[in-house]
């Protein structure tokens, strides 16, 4: 059944998306339960709940640091776990009603760097994602540069359990739990580990890589055995079907910023500016998408620098994901 999915002449057009939700800041991570409600990062100190009817309310933590939240996490207590994008970094618990506790802030005895993505899975396991240790994290944005980490925090404790990675971005296990799916941004390939009894990860496998103007950032499985993946800058939805074949979706860029931008990766030069603006009709650096709605065929896409996420019907139901029942 997987294998026969084909969504070939299916588009996304920029102009057919609909906004959802409104004053949001930074919605870059967003995920979607049962309930209707959609989740999104807020940089202002934890996340945004928006409703079904697209009513917003903020779950901020009240204490020190200000929590600069870029992926976060739905916990069965009902609380958020935040990955820290600013100094000083690392993954901090915020609570329903505002308290804010560290979560993570060193691994090895080495204070944690900001953070990109932390996850929380089917079977207990948190992973969380370093994407460099280089500061400012922007001359990290080199086709040669490899210094970015999964972490996994379990019973056993928090210990690295990949490195050199080329930006590591959001890392999530499959729907079997049996592989750890990892983009990576600026080596420009999505890589996956098969995950062990110990929570060990095996050898690195290439799952796609990409070429020019694909930054890949987001991550979400659909029920057919497709891979969805988006791209900042370019603003692309790609999906990778279970025999390797990759399909754009959607795409929302101008043509001339997206060849300044590589002619700027390629020489090394790639930096803030080019991710601080967005040339394009509607998106505005599309970061992360989740599959909602009732029966998971609504697409909420996330992005960097919109005060709104988008949503768009989809052909194929998204995989459960393992908060779908969470803080609901």
């Amino acid at each position: 059944m997987a294998d026969q999915m084909d969504l070939t002449g299916w588009k996304i057009e920029p102009e057919s998306l609909s906004v959802h939700g409104s004053g949001l800041t930074r919605p870059e991570c967003v995920a979607a339960t049962r309930s209707g409600r959609t989740y999104v990062s807020h940089f202002g100190g934890g996340v945004t709940v928006i409703e079904p009817d697209g009513a917003c309310r903020d779950i901020l933590g009240t204490g020190e640091p200000l929590i600069a939240t870029n992926g976060f996490a739905l916990m069965p207590d009902e609380s958020f776990l935040c990955a820290n994008l600013m100094p000083p970094g690392g993954v901090w618990r915020v609570t329903r009603d505002g308290l804010q506790e560290p979560f993570l802030t060193e691994i090895e005895g080495r204070p944690l760097p900001p953070c990109n993505f932390v996850h929380h899975d089917l079977v207990g396991r948190t992973w969380i994602t370093v994407s460099t240790w280089i500061e400012p994290r922007a001359l990290a944005y080199r086709p040669d540069t490899a210094d970015g980490v999964v972490i996994l925090v379990d019973k056993a404790g928090a210990r690295i359990v990949a490195d050199g990675l080329g930006y590591t971005n959001e890392a999530i296990p499959d729907p079997s739990c049996q592989w750890l799916v990892v983009n990576e941004t600026f080596a420009r390939r999505t890589t996956r580990f098969r995950i062990g009894v110990d929570g060990t990860l095996g050898e690195r496998e290439v799952v796609a890589e990409y070429g020019p103007g694909t930054f890949p950032d987001g991550l979400a499985f659909d029920e057919a055995g497709g891979l969805w993946v988006t791209s900042v800058v370019s603003n692309r939805l790609i999906r990778i079907a279970p025999n390797g074949e990759q399909q754009i979706l959607l795409e929302d860029s101008d043509p001339d910023w997206l060849d300044e931008v590589e002619r700027a990766f390629q020489a090394g030069e790639m930096g803030r500016p080019h991710m601080d603006q967005a040339r394009s009709r509607v998106i505005k650096h599309l970061s992360s998408l989740a599959f909602g709605g009732p029966d998971r065929r609504t697409i909420y896409l996330g992005n960097l620098l919109d005060d709104c996420i988008y949503s768009v019907p989809s052909p194929v139901a998204g995989s459960e994901p393992a908060h779908w029942d969470y803080g609901d």
